[in-house]
């Protein structure tokens, strides 16, 4: 049996050093080899205006990964996300020198909209008991990309952030200045993508998609439609198909914004 948890919009808890207090949750991409990304607000108060990618190591990860997968084969017609949300608190930037912490394992729903969102708990095993896992840190290479928002220069062409490992490929849209949408999607591409070059997260530009400059609904790219991306905007060429989507977020991303 789930237990639904506050929508997103409404998370902040109480003041912590200065901010509010909020869950960071990382949303999971993958199946074979799994990613997380984590879940951002332009919000400077918010502590969660980064974007990230990143590795866990996950103790008892055969439980938690078979109940991620288990639901994730149950919902893969609809349009569910996945995340690891932390109830504890602690400044994102110490992921980088490495950090363990407790999660939960989540489904999150989205309405037709795409507008409002849903977190419920999944068991592991029977029980919603918290699990801990561990960052290792930049050194070891377990934070793959992590940077801090700002107003930096919207892009001129549709951009993302590529990751993933063989081919499981997933893409990040590149969060410029506010106001923006955030979206994780799996694709397929037509051929291999060097690994050194995944692991780098490089920025990826799409071809002939001017970027929209601002929050949108629905995504800019469509499911099953193909396009070609060029790595760091003048590198290789890559041609891919859109696959599931794995988040998407153009609402509370953009709150509380100054100015």
């Amino acid at each position: 049996m789930t237990t639904a948890s506050a929508p997103y919009e409404n998370e902040n808890q109480h003041e912590h050093e200065g901010h509010p207090e909020f869950h960071h949750r990382f949303l999971i991409l993958g199946r074979k080899k799994l990613f997380f990304y984590h879940l951002a607000l332009y919000d400077p108060n918010s502590g969660h205006n980064y974007q990230a990618v990143i590795e866990l190591d996950i103790e008892d990860q055969g439980q938690l990964r078979a109940a991620y997968l288990a639901d994730l084969e149950q919902h893969v017609n609809e349009r569910v996300f996945y995340a690891l949300s932390c109830p504890m608190h602690f400044e994102l930037p110490e992921l980088k020198t490495g950090k363990t912490f407790p999660v939960i394992l989540e489904r999150v729903l989205v309405n037709a909209a795409g507008d409002k969102r849903e977190f419920q708990q999944i068991p592991i095993q029977g029980s919603t008991a918290t699990v801990n896992v561990h960052c290792r840190g930049e050194g070891a290479g377990q934070v793959f990309s992590f940077r801090k928002l700002s107003d930096v220069p919207y892009p001129e062409k549709l951009t993302y952030l590529v990751f993933g490992e063989g081919d499981e490929i997933h893409i990040a849209h590149y969060l410029a200045r506010p106001k923006n949408f955030d979206e994780v999607v799996d694709v397929s591409a037509s051929q291999p993508i060097d690994p050194a070059t995944l692991h780098k997260v490089p920025s990826m530009v799409i071809e002939g998609t001017t970027d929209p400059h601002g929050p949108i609904n629905p995504s800019p790219l469509v499911r099953g439609n193909q396009y070609v991306g060029m790595i760091d905007g003048n590198g290789d060429k890559v041609a891919f198909t859109v696959g599931r989507q794995g988040w998407w977020n153009f609402t509370s991303l953009n709150n509380n914004i100054p100015g």
